[in-house]
């Protein structure tokens, strides 16, 4: 049996790039797919385009799978019914990819509230809106004694992990769907349901012109992480950042506690730069911001 096969997949995103690769390779391992794309340009505008439809295309002439659909998934209700699409059309939901989003590239002080609006608004809410309604599903199954083994794989950025000098809407918002994936991963467990976050590397529209990306691995090359994190194999696997960049996989490590000191007792405000410096001291260097 086929790593996916019989298992039926949603990939915002999924018309062009990262997001197609995804498509293509979870329809190539037997998962039937609704590949999600609102078709607009890298900055969000609207270009009347339906790229997904070409991807639906490929899969079912490769033997696949697939249906379009064309839902802004920040718009909560279509997002609601792009969940319910999948489970009318192939009988059920067990896997959510959450790719789309766009960019807006401006130093922070540049940086127009539109611009912010748009940005976190596509990923971070992009992010939320199917996952809300397919964790919904997914409680409501379990509750009813049809738990499915369902997997949720969200994606973030070395931008939102590390910080990124020009992208402080972009980074703010994919820090934020690092942070959702940890407590999606918690809340949703009990449902049979994990979640993990990849923080994907490749050459795409988002990368090419801003700066040179000759070097950088093929959005394809993004795509088996994500099968195997959908696959029923993956159930023990839950609560994970993973960043991937070509044939090397990394695990991301995340806020985590350091060093520490109990005064045990209000601390004066002369008394806090001694002993904060320190822990400063004690604690490892972050890694520097990228472009700085």
């Amino acid at each position: 049996m086929s790593l996916l096969e019989g298992r039926v997949a949603i990939v915002t995103g999924a018309g062009r790039g990262i997001g197609r690769a995804h498509a293509l390779e979870l329809a190539r391992h037997g998962a039937a797919v609704v590949v999600n794309d609102y078709g607009v340009s890298l900055a969000g505008e609207d270009t009347g385009e339906t790229p997904a439809e070409s991807v639906v295309a490929e899969i079912e002439a490769a033997g696949g799978q697939a249906v379009v659909n064309r839902a802004d998934v920040a718009d909560f209700e279509a997002a609601s019914d792009m969940v319910r699409q999948a489970i009318d059309t192939f009988g059920g939901l067990d896997v959510l990819v959450n790719n789309a989003g766009f960019v807006r590239d401006r130093m922070l002080v540049n940086t127009s509230e539109e611009e912010w609006d748009a940005v976190v608004r596509v990923h971070l809410k992009g992010h939320f809106a199917p996952l809300r309604h397919a964790g919904a599903y997914w409680r409501t199954e379990s509750k009813s004694g049809r738990e499915r083994s369902a997997r949720v794989i969200n994606t973030s950025s070395g931008a939102g992990l590390q910080g990124s000098v020009g992208q402080a809407t972009y980074s703010a918002a994919k820090a934020g769907i690092a942070g959702l994936t940890l407590v999606a991963a918690q809340e949703l467990g009990r449902y049979g349901v994990t979640v993990n976050a990849i923080a994907p590397v490749a050459r795409t529209r988002m990368t090419e012109g801003a700066f040179d990306t000759s070097a950088m691995a093929l959005p394809e090359d993004n795509s088996p992480i994500v099968a195997w994190l959908a696959s029923v194999e993956a159930g023990d696997v839950t609560g994970r950042v993973i960043e991937i960049e070509g044939g090397k996989i990394t695990v991301e490590n995340g806020w985590s506690h350091g060093p520490a000191r109990d005064l045990g007792a209000r601390w004066s405000a002369p008394d806090v730069g001694p002993a904060l410096r320190r822990l400063l001291a004690d604690a490892p260097a972050p890694e520097p911001v990228y472009g700085a």
